[in-house]
């Protein structure tokens, strides 16, 4: 990984004082017409530059400076993601295929690789146990913030579990933006709407904000995660296609990236619980995926159930 930084950084830098030196050459090899400002072709090598030292500095611990790992990996699926629009619309000759596979193609893959890990090096704390607790054992182990047990509070009303992801993850982010919306949806349909998190109770509270009135349960070693059949995401369902552009949407939105609270491989999903059984699921399919609480209502098995479970 150290390597991969180094000659990527090394790279980078050259190419910020190749792009300064000789501004024209780059658009002469890939057949496309000269900048009418060429300043903003320098503030382009100038970046490069810049990055390419973040990564040089970056390949002393790369897992611990897994942002800037990130930023590079950003970098090389915009540059990809342009070049193929510009390839479509016909914007530039198929033969400059090759300055973006020398510039960001052949470090996508050992960036990712390098991320993947550094995900893996931060997850949460390990469960205590190797088997997962049974529904039953874990609504009679957890606590609500209100002191009544998942099992107890289960018996008094429906419940709208919802199961985050880290609180840095954008779309923790988002989805914590709009909870006044799936709160006013829980209480239309006469549930009470509980939070689970990762991190040790009273921890919450600073990303929760004006929101401390909504009932949460803490689970720092994932078990009730696991215990709701809510695993760790594989590559494609935190990395794949779907979830950078989702990604990208939320972060444009202002939601943006926290630093990692939580268990960073850990899936979301979303559950409609009542009197100790789960009565409507909703695990998610990457790690994009909002609760969609609508749909979660919608699933119920009958009308018969819904009443019952409403009751």
């Amino acid at each position: 990984m150290r390597k991969v930084l180094l000659a990527a950084g090394f790279y980078h830098v050259v190419f910020a004082i190749w792009a300064n030196v000789f501004p024209c050459q780059w658009f002469d090899w890939m057949g496309v017409e000269h900048p009418n400002h060429p300043l903003m072709w320098h503030a382009v090598g100038f970046a490069m530059g810049v990055l390419g030292v973040a990564m040089t500095l970056a390949a002393r611990n790369p897992i611990k400076h897994w942002g800037i790992v990130l930023i590079g990996l950003l970098k090389f699926s915009v540059v990809i993601t342009g070049f193929l629009s510009a390839l479509y619309h016909r914007q530039i000759p198929l033969s400059s295929a090759w300055m973006m596979v020398a510039d960001d193609l052949i470090w996508w893959v050992p960036f990712s690789v390098i991320l993947w890990a550094s995900i893996r090096a931060h997850t949460g704390v390990p469960p205590t146990r190797s088997e997962p607790y049974s529904i039953k054992e874990a609504s009679n182990s957890y606590y609500l913030s209100n002191g009544k047990t998942l099992a107890e509070a289960s018996q008094e009303k429906l419940l709208a579990l919802v199961f985050l992801r880290h609180f840095g993850c954008t779309f923790t982010r988002q989805l914590l933006r709009g909870l006044e919306h799936i709160q006013r949806e829980a209480d239309a349909h006469g549930a009470e709407l509980v939070l689970v998190h990762m991190l040790q109770s009273g921890r919450e509270s600073e990303y929760i904000n004006d929101h401390g009135g909504v009932l949460r349960i803490s689970d720092p070693r994932c078990e009730l995660y696991r215990a709701f059949g809510l695993g760790k995401g594989g590559f494609l369902e935190l990395f794949g296609p779907h979830v950078w552009w989702r990604g990208a949407i939320s972060i444009f939105k202002g939601c943006g990236v926290g630093h990692l609270a939580g268990d960073g491989l850990q899936m979301p999903g979303a559950f409609l619980f009542r009197s100790g059984r789960i009565v409507s699921s909703q695990p998610a399919r990457s790690a994009s995926d909002l609760p969609d609480l609508p749909a979660l209502f919608e699933a119920l098995p009958s009308p018969a159930s819904r009443d019952t479970v409403s009751a």
